[in-house]
């Protein structure tokens, strides 16, 4: 079992942003955070998630203090592996998912049994799309997530197009609502008139 981890695996077990631990960790909350070059190594604690420092001042902090409880999904983007192949990137192809947070990563070593799950007629709707195929790990066991140091890093580009059209919709859908609503106000001033 892995006893240190970088910054984004980290970020995921205590359920909280990168940039958020990044700032824990300049003001050295992090208990035993150090720095190898640019990167920061936590170490893990014996429930399996970095420690932090409560701060002095203001609500308690909201950042996970124990092991996952949910189950471990693992999904391989197929169309990120074919962007990859046709552009000559390397984006992470892996989707790792936990209860509501997703991570992306290149490659994974998983800590105990597993089971690979094929259901063509009930897909897994958690994942964008439906995924039909995924990887699911016990709460217990855990998931150590492997960036490639020369890869791409970001979401894959097929979860960036379903964000973008996402958001088109729903800005289609709020031009609509304001549209019916301003054709019902002007309904409501002729019947007055």
């Amino acid at each position: 079992m892995t006893t240190e981890v970088y910054t984004t695996e980290a970020a995921f077990l205590l359920n909280i942003s990168t940039g958020r631990l990044r700032i824990l960790l300049q003001q050295g909350r992090v208990v035993g955070a150090y720095k190898v070059e640019r990167l920061w190594m936590i170490p893990l604690n014996s429930r399996g998630v970095p420690e932090i420092i409560p701060g002095r001042r203001g609500p308690e902090g909201t950042w996970n203090k124990a092991e996952r409880t949910g189950n471990t999904f693992v999904h391989v983007l197929r169309k990120t592996i074919d962007y990859n192949r046709d552009n000559e990137t390397s984006y992470p192809a892996i989707a790792v998912k936990v209860g509501d947070k997703k991570d992306y990563c290149h490659a994974l070593k998983i800590n105990g049994p597993c089971q690979i799950v094929y259901q063509p007629h009930q897909p897994n709707r958690s994942q964008a799309g439906g995924a039909r195929l995924w990887i699911e790990v016990e709460s217990q066991h855990r998931v150590e997530r492997i960036y490639f140091s020369r890869g791409d890093y970001g979401p894959p580009p097929e979860v960036k197009e379903q964000r973008q059209k996402f958001k088109r919709k729903r800005k289609e859908k709020d031009q609509k609502s304001s549209q019916s609503k301003c054709s019902r106000k002007l309904q409501k001033l002729k019947v007055r008139h």
